[in-house]
């Protein structure tokens, strides 16, 4: 870890969107080293070639894909973005890298997560998990969905409810928290955190349902494996592993609202993004505390009580297996299983930077997709840069000038690589031929 988060702090003190560093090894790119293909808008190493898949009308989150190929993309509306929802599935019916078939379904719900398990393709809205069913080879499903999960609470913020499920058929619901960091008065400067806090209940955290099972609800079915997240958005099951792993998004504004303790860039590096393993009874340090990468410690919130440096008591809440820079917003994350790709990335997490909003006054980051490789069950100190300039050709101080923001990865039938972008409703392929 101490190789690490030496690598995160040479970063950290420079932003001229080069890494400090150069990336080496054939098959990634540093932050600034290979210019967007005019044509994909993005920028992939040396043996890899990008694709526009499809460009979809409408925020687009998660994929699926399908034995058969068929790649399925959940679309939401969020903040007043985005018309269209429901799911898309896309075909290439000519194998030349570009959808061209399309066919939309259940449009009138809004979501994000999306896997098949057991022949049905689930769907995580914001209030509930759904499971469709097919006939045949059929695109689109035949009937009503089922309800596998409601009775979640109704809330504004981090509403997307994720899901994994694993080898048991248990379902892994997140259940974002509702607020930035449990204050008794909103996003409130110096308002101190509710203690305890009452979102902790029913929400920031991850609970566990039967998946082959319909119409449950939360408070009678569900089991709370875990509290303290705010939101795992990226969430996923490693069969290799056999764990389910997670990423959080760690709170905002430790400046704007305890200016005493924190200056303006401070606050645009912390918290760390954590990186975790869900253990059952485990609580992951929100709203109380939150790791910084910088000290390389857990440090007690200022909402309670916390001065920036104070640390917490070792173990009362779970250490981070792995941590990055905050505010890049991990939304999705995968185990890389095929057999396309050198032997390297086998078995290896892809993780998808959405691309912070609130790192002023230094610029804004993320949106790129990263590798980190796995040795014996543990995350690499060595994550390099997969694909990146997603945001466009410049530094980006205002994120509503990004071109894309990245959300979604999903491996296809034949090893290659998905990834979906919500601002444009963009859809790569990616490819590896060695040449």
């Amino acid at each position: 870890m101490t190789g690490f988060i030496l690598v995160m702090t040479v970063f950290m003190l420079n932003f001229s969107n080069v890494m400090a560093e150069e990336i080496q090894g054939p098959y990634f790119l540093d932050n600034g080293s290979i210019d967007r293909d005019p044509v994909t808008d993005i920028a992939v190493p040396a043996g890899f070639k990008a694709t526009v898949f499809a460009d979809i009308d409408g925020y687009a989150r998660h994929m699926a894909v399908r034995d058969d190929g068929t790649v399925y993309l959940a679309l939401t509306v969020r903040m007043g973005r985005g018309s269209n929802m429901g799911i898309v599935a896309m075909q290439d019916t000519n194998n030349d890298g570009i959808a061209d078939v399309t066919e939309r379904f259940a449009t009138t719900i809004p979501g994000t997560a999306l896997q098949f398990h057991n022949g049905y393709l689930y769907f995580g809205s914001k209030t509930a998990i759904y499971r469709f069913s097919f006939e045949g080879g059929s695109v689109v499903p035949v009937g009503t969905p089922e309800i596998v999960v409601d009775g979640f609470p109704v809330q504004r913020l981090h509403e997307a409810k994720t899901f994994a499920i694993d080898d048991s058929n248990n379902l892994f619901v997140n259940v974002g928290a509702p607020s930035n960091a449990c204050m008794e008065e909103f996003r409130t400067k110096g308002s101190p955190g509710q203690f305890p806090c009452p979102q902790l209940d029913a929400q920031a955290g991850i609970w566990k349902f039967d998946a082959d099972k319909i119409n449950q609800t939360q408070s009678r079915d569900g089991v709370r494996v875990a509290t303290g997240i705010r939101n795992a958005v990226a969430l996923e099951w490693s069969r290799e592993h056999q764990q389910v792993f997670f990423l959080t998004h760690g709170r905002d504004a430790l400046f704007s609202l305890f200016p005493g303790y924190y200056t303006a860039e401070q606050s645009a590096e912390l918290p760390s993004e954590e990186m975790h393993v869900l253990r059952e009874g485990a609580h992951y340090g929100w709203p109380y505390s939150y790791y910084d990468h910088i000290q390389n410690k857990r440090v007690l919130a200022p909402e309670y009580g916390g001065d920036g440096t104070e640390g917490v008591e070792l173990g009362l809440y779970e250490e981070p297996i792995s941590n990055f820079s905050g505010h890049l917003a991990p939304n999705d994350m995968m185990f890389y299983k095929g057999e396309q790709l050198p032997e390297y990335f086998k078995n290896g997490m892809f993780i998808v930077w959405h691309g912070s909003w609130n790192r002023a006054p230094l610029p804004q980051d993320g949106y790129s997709v990263i590798f980190v490789p796995f040795r014996d069950g543990v995350p690499g100190d060595d994550w390099q840069y997969f694909a990146n300039k997603f945001r466009g050709g410049r530094l980006l101080e205002n994120p509503a000038d990004a071109v894309h923001r990245p959300t979604g990865i999903a491996e296809g039938a034949n090893g290659e690589i998905y990834v979906s972008s919500t601002v444009s409703g963009r859809v790569w392929q990616i490819t590896y031929s060695g040449e």
